[in-house]
């Protein structure tokens, strides 16, 4: 049986087989998608089946990047969806930067990775800014 279309986004490398909790700075807001909750007291849930890319940008995926890589992905892309504010980026950033300390990542890297967010990832955050879907056949 032959089927119409179907239709996806590029660019994720990795997906969650077990939802991932935890408390963050972004308070005030309440927040639910498939895949992403946000609570007014800031507990972010990223849920079973959420996709994301890693590390992002001239880097290597290492084990001491990837839960601070995950919990940035989800905060910016609530931010590109226009659910929270663009104006919490910092503290996503600054998500980032806390959770690859508490993971073991050197810290002059962890320094690198905050320099090079501050300056580079402005687009990433902006609302509308969502991965394109494509379509095939």
């Amino acid at each position: 049986m032959k089927g119409d279309h179907i239709y996806y986004k590029e660019g994720y490398k990795y997906q969650l087989v077990r939802s991932y909790a935890l408390q963050t700075k972004i308070t005030g807001y309440c927040v639910s998608t498939d895949y992403i909750d946000l609570f007014t007291n800031g507990v972010l849930t990223i849920k079973w089946g959420y996709a994301w890319d890693g590390p992002s940008g001239p880097t290597f995926d290492t084990k001491n990047s990837m839960r601070g890589a995950l919990v940035h992905d989800a905060l910016y892309q609530l931010m590109r969806l226009g659910l929270i504010p663009e104006s919490c980026r910092p503290l996503a950033d600054n998500e980032l930067h806390n959770i690859c300390l508490e993971d073991g990542m050197w810290h002059p890297r962890v320094d690198l990775w905050e320099h090079m967010v501050a300056v580079f990832a402005a687009g990433c955050a902006a609302s509308g800014s969502e991965t394109e879907v494509l379509e095939a056949p």
